[in-house]
């Protein structure tokens, strides 16, 4: 794994107006999300407890667990560990209601994940990485560590996801005719803004990918694959319904990368002078590599269904 530390003389070309947008973007997404949040999604909690506590504490708990053991397994530069336990930390990411649509698996399920855990995020997304990164840290005896402020970690969580989440939700009980209207532009907007700066960011660092793909493409595949049979896993161990088993499986699996780009690239969390190539390479191509994961669990599942009925 020596040869990873080359990552770590490179910044992605990534600069403050670029990070400017990606913090926008994330909140205009969460906003959208946060439009379709009702009570009753909560109220889902109650009906089926089980499956919902299941797929908080495969995502929340064991999945930064497992990632620790498998980085402490295979040893990767300090960096790309920390880019690793920084993602498993994360929440589902904001595609993962969409592809538990196309996977047919419990929307309402889904949703209801997707809404509680952006609410605890704000705590357990700090909480996980100081935790589980501090012991990596800890371990790898380097002269020059990496600190981890949970602080600051936290206040950017608070202000890209707590806060749209909080204002969407308001704006959708105070004017729900409204937000009915604007419910899918937004959605629309974020996505072609998100997508946007995705395709102008690979734009703008497309020669280090190609020449630096094959030291991290083993790892993320790797990394996502643990992240999905561990959702999987814990899921059918417990005997949810089939449904069940999907949703957890892609809430697990699909982890909101951005927030975590938009962490590393916040010099308040770390200093511009920190060597963190790798972490910015593995963010960046996990938010990549889960959608084509995501998209390709889904068409799989439904293929064995079809099979099944006939």
């Amino acid at each position: 794994m020596e040869s990873l530390a080359v990552l770590d003389q490179y910044r992605l070309n990534f600069n403050a107006e670029g990070l400017h947008v990606l913090n926008i973007s994330l909140a205009i997404i969460m906003f959208g999300v946060s439009l379709d949040i009702k009570w009753s999604n909560f109220l889902t909690i109650l009906d089926r407890p089980k499956s919902f506590i299941v797929g908080i504490v495969s995502q929340f708990f064991l999945l930064p667990a497992f990632t620790f053991l498998l980085v402490s397994l295979i040893k990767p530069t300090e960096s790309v560990a920390l880019g690793m336990i920084l993602v498993a930390s994360c929440p589902g990411g904001n595609i993962s209601n969409f592809i538990s649509s196309l996977a047919k698996a419990n929307i309402e399920l889904s949703i209801s994940l997707t809404a509680v855990s952006t609410v605890i995020t704000v705590f357990m997304t700090p909480l996980n990485f100081a935790l589980w990164g501090g012991m990596y840290v800890a371990q790898s005896n380097l002269l020059h560590p990496i600190q981890i402020d949970f602080w600051q970690m936290f206040q950017t969580v608070v202000l890209i996801l707590a806060i749209p989440l909080v204002l969407g939700f308001s704006f959708s009980r105070i004017k729900p005719r409204w937000a009915l209207k604007v419910k899918k532009p937004i959605r629309i907007l974020s996505l072609v803004i998100f997508a946007g700066f995705i395709g102008v960011a690979l734009a703008n660092n497309f020669g280090l990918f190609i020449k630096y793909i094959h030291l991290i493409f083993l790892l993320v595949l790797l990394h996502n694959g643990l992240a999905l049979l561990v959702g999987y896993s814990i899921s059918r161990s417990f005997k949810l319904p089939f449904k069940d088993q999907k949703t957890v499986t892609i809430e697990t699996g699909i982890q909101n990368s951005g927030l975590a780009l938009v962490l590393i690239f916040n010099p308040q969390i770390f200093p511009a002078d920190l060597q963190i190539g790798g972490m910015a390479f593995i963010a960046a191509w996990w938010g990549i590599w889960h959608m084509i994961s995501g998209f390709s669990v889904a068409y799989i599942w439904n293929k064995i269904e079809k099979k099944s009925i006939f």
